[in-house]
């Protein structure tokens, strides 16, 4: 039997500078119901994005749900938090 040797291959994505993160945190409030209609609502995500989103949020206590300028994600975090999510933008 032939063995097939495969390579994993590593692509880290670098932020560019003028580029940010909106970072959603994780809280003892929220439904996951809540925070991915919320992420399809505000974020433009799919189900599945959200979904997924949500569950690293819940397990690893954030995810970053969106990139882009400041000023873009400016609106969404206030948006984010207005439906009682914790949000914050980072570099």
């Amino acid at each position: 039997m032939a063995h097939i040797k495969t390579e994993e291959i590593v692509i880290k994505k670098t932020l560019k500078s003028s580029e940010y993160v909106l970072i959603v945190y994780n809280d003892d409030f929220n439904t996951f119901e809540h925070v991915i209609e919320t992420l399809i609502d505000l974020c433009g995500h799919t189900a599945e994005q959200a979904e997924q989103c949500t569950f690293l949020i819940h397990y690893k206590g954030k995810c970053d749900v969106k990139r882009g300028t400041a000023k873009q994600l400016r609106p969404l975090s206030e948006a984010l938090g207005e439906r009682g999510l914790t949000a914050a933008i980072e570099k």
